[in-house]
């Protein structure tokens, strides 16, 4: 930002490959960790979270273990992936901090997961910077068809949660030509306001036909359609659906906390 906090986009998925060559040096690190000491250095209630959080295996393993990172290589990279380094695709961020949490499936997952960057921006707030992590927004590029906000009461609620320290959060709706306000799903059903819901759009501005729509329930469409971004196998390709729109508009709050606007920053940080 104009007044040099780190701009941080946290990525909830099922981790990603974080040697591919076109990361740079944009992937968070937690740099007041200590790593494999078993000591939690930062006292953020979290031991060892030097690369990031892994909700399933309780470590910084953000490769993912066993899920692998294939969905949440392609959906970081479009937030992050290194720009102007002469390889490769750029991010929607050219320089950034992308936080690897692997957490993605269902309600538990997302109190796991939420939970850990909410622990991180509160810390931050807490400590004037000295700790924690300045996360701007999160990203959800997964959900429940059809999933009802009254059987997710505390998913829902953490967007309020987040956004009360700060930060906003971007969800993907549904991969199906399914109206969200009627026939529900989540997190793109859930009220909050500091939840932006995200619909998939083709390049000629129109919806892409499966894809969730919903007058209340969804906020705007982005472009999802045959992005190129990284894979998990070190290289490049397409990457489509929902899951691609909603990391554009992640990507984009991120890159909205860089412009050179004092007023912004400040109204941001006490409002």
């Amino acid at each position: 930002t104009v007044y040099g906090d780190t701009i941080v986009v946290a990525v909830l998925d099922d981790g990603c490959n974080a040697f591919h060559p076109d990361w740079g040096n944009n992937l968070w690190v937690n740099r007041y960790e200590i790593p494999l000491n078993g000591i939690d250095d930062d006292e953020n209630g979290y031991i060892d979270d030097y690369q990031g959080y892994n909700t399933y295996t309780d470590d910084d393993n953000i490769g993912g273990g066993s899920l692998g990172g294939d969905h949440g290589t392609p959906v970081a990279g479009i937030i992050g992936a290194k720009g102007n380094n002469g390889i490769g695709v750029s991010g929607v961020n050219w320089n950034v901090k992308v936080m690897i949490v692997v957490a993605s499936g269902d309600e538990a997952d997302a109190i796991a997961g939420y939970g850990y960057v909410l622990a991180n921006r509160e810390q931050y707030n807490s400590t004037n910077g000295q700790k924690g992590a300045f996360v701007v927004a999160t990203n959800a590029s997964w959900g429940v068809n059809f999933g009802q906000p009254a059987d997710a009461p505390i998913w829902c609620s953490l967007y309020d949660d987040l956004g009360n320290v700060g930060i906003l959060s971007a969800g993907a709706t549904a991969n199906a030509n399914t109206n969200v306000d009627t026939q529900g799903d989540l997190p793109t059903a859930c009220p909050s306001d500091f939840l932006i819901t995200v619909t998939n759009m083709l390049s000629n501005n129109t919806k892409y036909v499966n894809a969730g729509y919903g007058a209340t329930t969804v906020d705007l469409g982005a472009y999802g359609q045959n992005a190129i971004t990284i894979n998990v196998a070190g290289s490049y390709g397409i990457f489509t659906g929902t899951s691609s729109a909603t990391p554009h508009v992640a990507g984009a709050i991120g890159l909205l906390y860089s412009v050179g606007c004092p007023q912004f920053i400040e109204v941001a940080k006490t409002n």
